[in-house]
């Protein structure tokens, strides 16, 4: 069985703390890796269509109805519901934010491929290649990477698949679809002439580089097609939903009236979305253009949802919400390959009713503190300052936050006033004090500025992603570890668990 090892809940070892044997995933890399800068100008000013969006209007909406139209057109099905063929009991795996292309991502890739042995498919969950969703980027960071899982792959984009229009997307995951028409130009000087002037277009791809990056992927049963940047999948007893967000997470007229129609009815439902729902102890029910929220279809009774799982955070939350007595399991799964976001700085979790004993998070908020003490201590070149043991950091984060720890720091653990100062600058939840105005970016703006340039690329990474068994009367969630060390490649560690009812 998978997952009978420590996992970082037991012990710091099982966390990928200490000496341990590095893991094999080099060997699945290419020779060559160009590490993701967003401190590189030409990053920066490629990746730019999102704020563009946010000043001058979100065209995203108008450009998915195009495509989804341009698939209807070459046959796809209306309604969008993929149809598998499998038995009342079947295997998937959700995996979030994979296509960086560097260590991190490829160190999941040994622990998936044995925790996913016998599943019937895999879907991606947003941001399937950074930085711009480039066709030139899926050879070493979609194909390569997952040349060895056997079954299909399905996807919803995220954010950064939309930086060149989703062209390469669409390529790729919805039968080669053909690139759209040019719109006609907007009135001069207006939002939308401004947008278009200034917007980022698709790069023309290098086909002969495509298509050997296709043969990787060239079993028949590695092969799907989507009907669109978002779907539905029926197989079992169960109906998965993937919506598409975009780039500023919400979703369309158009969308969120195929949302409603495809979630009526008494068949069991999860959803799949780019932006989650519930995130860092804060509800983001996420609108749809014109009237209500996702959330709202989520909830509504008729529909039979039991979950809804969102990429974007690169980490795994679980918030279990009673509504109208009863429960939906919310989850973050971001953990497939990008950087980690930080989970030290969450605060004692009060929302949806959720509560701190129910809420779930992996890593562990003292692992970390434990982590982004060691950026910083390298990026400043302050380590002895910086730098604080798991234990340590475990220990201030539970008496900053008030809460029972999720792996006991130990005896030889001791708060100190430089551990106290050190969680305050790293954003640590808890009472402001005298520190807290100087606190140091650690969230997606670390991510941004500062990671490229730290130490990250070597274990332990806390990485993770899901595997879902479905049998008639329910659905067990298991979240699994990747640290990129040898153990947990071997026996990938089980950090949360769930039986979600059906019935």
């Amino acid at each position: 069985m998978h997952g009978v090892s420590d996992s970082s809940r037991d012990t710091a070892q099982g966390a990928g703390w200490g000496s341990a044997e590095p893991g094999t995933y080099k060997q699945l890399m290419p020779d060559h890796v160009e590490k993701l800068s967003w401190l590189n100008p030409r990053t920066l000013w490629a990746a730019r269509n999102g704020v563009l969006a946010s000043w001058f209007g979100d065209p995203t909406g108008r450009t998915r109805s195009r495509w989804v139209a341009r698939r209807e057109a070459a046959g796809a099905p209306v309604d969008k519901v993929i149809e598998r063929e499998t038995d009342d009991w079947f295997s998937f795996m959700v995996i979030g934010d994979t296509g960086e292309g560097d260590d991190p991502q490829y160190a999941v890739v040994p622990g998936f491929l044995k925790a996913s042995e016998d599943t019937d498919f895999a879907v991606i969950a947003s941001d399937v290649i950074y930085p711009v969703g480039s066709a030139d980027d899926y050879g070493s960071k979609f194909f390569r990477p997952y040349r060895d899982y056997p079954a299909p792959i399905y996807a919803i984009p995220g954010n950064h698949d939309w930086y060149e229009d989703l062209g390469a997307f669409m390529r790729v995951f919805c039968a080669d679809t053909p690139p759209l028409d040019p719109e006609p130009r907007p009135r001069p000087l207006g939002r939308a002439w401004w947008r278009a002037l200034l917007w980022h277009r698709p790069q023309p791809a290098d086909e002969q580089r495509l298509a050997a990056a296709r043969e990787l992927r060239s079993a028949p049963g590695q092969q799907a097609a989507q009907p669109g940047p978002y779907w539905a999948i029926d197989a079992g007893p169960l109906r998965i939903v993937g919506i598409d967000t975009g780039l500023l997470g919400t979703i369309d007229a158009e969308q969120g009236a195929w949302l409603r129609e495809v979630s009526r009815g008494p068949r069991p439902k999860i959803l799949i979305t780019g932006s989650p729902l519930y995130v860092d102890g804060e509800h983001h029910p996420c609108p749809i253009e014109g009237a209500g929220t996702v959330d709202d279809i989520v909830r509504d009774p008729e529909h039979h949802y039991v979950a809804a799982i969102g990429g974007d955070i690169h980490n795994y939350q679980r918030y279990p919400v009673d509504v109208d007595g009863r429960t939906i399991q919310y989850v973050v799964a971001g953990g497939g390959g990008a950087f980690m976001h930080a989970t030290h700085t969450i605060p004692r979790v009060s929302v949806g009713g959720v509560t701190e004993r129910d809420f779930r998070c992996y890593p562990l908020r003292g692992d970390s503190l434990a982590f982004y003490s060691r950026l910083y201590g390298r990026r400043l070149r302050l380590r002895r300052f910086f730098t604080l043991t798991e234990a340590e950091a475990t220990a201030v984060v539970a008496e900053r936050l008030g809460i029972e720890p999720g792996r006991k720091p130990g005896p030889e653990a001791r708060i100190t006033r430089r551990t106290r100062l050190i969680a305050s600058l790293l954003g640590t939840g808890g009472r402001p004090d005298r520190t807290s105005r100087f606190r140091l970016p650690v969230r997606k703006a670390y991510t941004q500025l500062f990671s490229p340039g730290s130490a990250t690329y070597s274990p332990p990474f806390f990485k993770c992603f899901l595997r879902l068994d479905v049998a008639p009367e329910a659905v067990r969630l298991r979240c699994f570890a990747a640290t990129g060390n040898r153990a947990q490649e071997v026996d990938p560690p089980v950090e949360d668990e769930i039986v979600i009812p059906l019935k």
